[in-house]
Order: structure tokens, then C-alpha cells, then sequence
């Protein structure tokens, strides 16, 4: 099963995001989250931020929406360029719209649930997605804990998907390190955002190495399909 990791530059340095966006050029995608101080209790980037970042970064942009009305704000981040752009299930008016409109721009189109919302209603619209995400803290701030809690709910998504034969991406965000890593994976992630786990290093390139390995020796149950 391919294994993506995704370093978040919510832990970088903000005053040097170049320099950091090279540190972590043997990542896969790097995580970018927006966030409005309305969906969540925080404020980072936006979208002429996301812009620049597109310009000079060696890795495709996985762009997360913790902001209100994606409906409205989404697709001007896939027009600016984001290999990925995933909003809330909980901010959006008609989920399966936008992910349309995000696909027909030419971004991959993810869906994010917050620990507490239910994966059910989701389930069925699973083929209208590129990515689910499932929030392993609540979203808002980095460096927070790993919420175990949510595992069922991964496994239940990655069931789905299996069942289905889809090729989507089951991404997890909060609390990602070398020691829960392998908890996410065995639930059935693929996808893997980390942020003080690869930035909290003098070789982030080794912290992205070790993740991969970890998340890799605990492969989830079901036989891998071809991503």
C-alpha cells in the first residue's frame, strides 16, 4: 500500500517557508491549513498565501479548510493551483456540489470530518471524493494529542472504501507521530500529516523517512488496491 506523508507547515518556520518548503521536498505532499477564526478558534493563511506557496514549493499542496462557507471560498484554491483541496463536512452546504465543481477545476476533492461527526451520512457519497479525512484532534491548533477514539471511525470509512473497490485517500490529521503512526495505518490510513513530528528535527528528511517506515510495518488488514 503506498504510504503518503504530508508535513503540515503549521510546526515551520513562517518566517522562512521556503527554506522550509525545501526541507521537505522527499515528502509527498505538503499540508496547508487554512484556518478562518470562525470554523476554528484560530487564524494562519489564505488564499493569496496559498498562491505563493504553489509558486516555489518542490511538492503539490494538500490544502485543509477549517473555514466557513467553503462552498463559496473552495474552488479559488483549486483554481490557484492545489493538487488537493478538503473542507469540512460541518461547514458545507452541498458537499457533493462542491466536490464536483473542486474536481472539474482539476484538484483532488477531500471531505473532513471532525471527531465527533458521525461517518455514516458520508458513506454512501464516498465515489464523489478523492480523499476522506478523518481529524484525529480537534481541528484548530497544532501539537495537540492523538484521539484514539477515532479509530473506529477510520476503520469503518476504510471498509467502506475497500468494499466499494474506490480509490480514495483516508488521510489523518492531529497527534501523528512515530508512536501513533502505526495505530493510524492498522485502522486503514494512507495518508499521513504530521507536523511537530517532522519539523521538530534537525533532518526532516530522516523524521519523513522514519514515519514512512512506521506507518508501512503496520499495514491495515485488507489487501492493498493499486493507488
Amino acid at each position: 500500500m503506498t504510504t503518503r506523508i504530508n508535513p503540515s507547515i503549521l510546526a515551520a518556520d513562517w518566517a522562512n517557508l521556503e527554506h522550509e518548503l525545501g526541507r521537505i521536498a522527499t515528502a509527498d505532499l505538503v499540508h496547508v491549513d487554512i484556518m478562518d477564526n470562525h470554523f476554528v478558534p484560530n487564524l494562519t493563511f489564505g488564499l493569496q498565501m496559498v498562491e505563493r506557496l504553489q509558486q516555489v514549493s518542490p511538492i503539490p499542496l494538500d490544502v485543509h479548510l477549517m473555514i466557513d462557507d467553503p462552498d463559496r471560498w473552495a474552488p479559488a484554491y483549486a483554481e490557484a493551483g492545489a493538487f488537493s483541496v478538503t473542507f469540512h463536512a460541518e461547514a458545507a452546504g452541498e458537499p457533493v456540489s462542491l466536490a464536483r465543481r473542486l474536481r472539474q477545476i482539476g484538484a483532488r476533492a477531500g471531505i473532513a470530518l471532525k471527531p465527533g461527526t458521525d461517518a455514516t451520512p458520508y458513506l454512501d457519497l464516498l465515489p464523489e471524493f478523492d480523499q476522506v479525512l478523518v481529524m484525529t484532534v480537534e481541528p484548530g491548533f497544532g501539537g495537540q494529542s492523538f484521539i484514539h477514539e477515532t479509530m473506529p471511525k477510520l476503520a469503518r470509512v476504510a471498509d467502506a472504501v475497500h468494499d466499494a473497490g474506490l480509490d480514495v485517500w483516508l488521510q489523518v490529521d492531529g497527534g501523528i507521530t512515530a508512536d501513533t503512526i502505526g495505530i493510524a495505518a492498522e485502522a486503514g490510513a494512507d495518508t499521513f500529516v504530521a507536523g511537530s513530528a517532522v519539523f521538530n528535527g534537525d533532518v526532516p528528511a530522516d523524521r519523513i523517512a522514519s514515519l514512512r517506515a512506521s506507518a508501512a510495518a503496520h499495514p491495515h488488514r485488507h489487501a492493498p488496491r493499486h493507488r
